[in-house]
């Protein structure tokens, strides 16, 4: 991968960031960095918004615009919502519940296979990104300071399926709690569809 992906997937899975941080996370001066930026931004793929720092002058931030986002795209997005919607017409909206219901099922088999529901919180979180991620949604999972979980999802690549139909984004959060177990809380703290830049997932221990 070469540096101008390496810059345009950083501000993917990190959100708006400084020349001065991306240039310390590859290892590059910040001009050799800010001429990446100016480059892509030449090409729309990123925009910069300028922000005042503690002392006065302004941080520059940068950022990805849609364009750039498209760089990461939904699986065959457009066949997929066409899809959708012929179903709908042609077996009615129960069709789509069963289309999800079987989906849920595949994904929960497959998740339970790979995640030791006796395992630490933070091993099924971390087999959890990892199968995920596997899957595209760019994912990863972190450890609080109080033991708590966060698993970012930096990419959907089922988005417009899940605009169309907003039950994929509540099937998943139920797999999500069965898999883990009944001693974690799952909460969605960030959400692509509520516009936020990303899907996080809250992973608590129940006492």
């Amino acid at each position: 991968m070469n540096t101008a992906e390496q810059t345009l997937l950083l501000l993917k899975t990190r959100g708006p960031q400084t020349a001065q941080t991306l240039s310390e996370v590859l290892h590059l001066t910040s001009m050799a960095v800010r001429r990446q930026l100016e480059a892509a931004e030449e090409k729309g793929l990123v925009t910069h918004v300028d922000k005042p720092g503690k002392v006065g002058r302004p941080v520059r931030l940068w950022q990805l615009t849609e364009l750039g986002h498209a760089r990461y795209p939904d699986r065959h997005a457009a066949l997929t919502v066409d899809l959708l919607q012929q179903v709908r017409t042609l077996f009615g909206e129960s069709a789509i519940d069963r289309l999800i219901d079987a989906r849920e099922t595949a994904s929960e088999a497959t998740y339970r296979a790979a995640i030791d529901p006796a395992a630490p919180l933070p091993q099924r979180a971390a087999a959890l990104a990892v199968l995920r991620d596997a899957e595209g949604y760019m994912a990863e999972a972190t450890v609080g300071d109080d033991g708590s979980v966060m698993l970012v999802e930096n990419h959907c690549p089922i988005c417009a399926a899940a605009r169309s139909c907003q039950n994929f984004c509540r099937s998943e959060l139920d797999v999500f709690q069965r898999v883990l177990g009944p001693d974690v809380k799952v909460e969605r703290v960030e959400h692509q569809l509520a516009g936020a830049r990303r899907c996080a997932y809250r992973l608590t221990a129940i006492a």
